[in-house]
């Protein structure tokens, strides 16, 4: 379980690791090519973005191929 402070370090810039989180699941997705510098189109890294979502091309479907890595406290 990682709290929103750690999970903000994540954010591709204070560590090498990028990770987003969306309904309380938290998602490495430091591999991805959308993903380079921590941020992908108007999305940054190191945050919640479940309420950004609504807002996105695509669905929650797009989470099935990353790892988790643990949940949002």
């Amino acid at each position: 379980m990682y709290n929103r402070f750690q999970l903000a370090l994540r954010n591709g810039q204070d560590k090498p690791e990028i990770w987003i989180a969306y309904k309380g699941i938290i998602y490495d997705v430091t591999d991805s090519r959308l993903w380079r510098g921590g941020h992908h189109y108007e999305h940054w890294a190191g945050q919640d973005l479940t309420h950004e979502l609504k807002d996105a091309p695509h669905t929650e479907k797009v989470f099935e191929g990353w790892q988790v890595v643990g949940t949002l406290s």
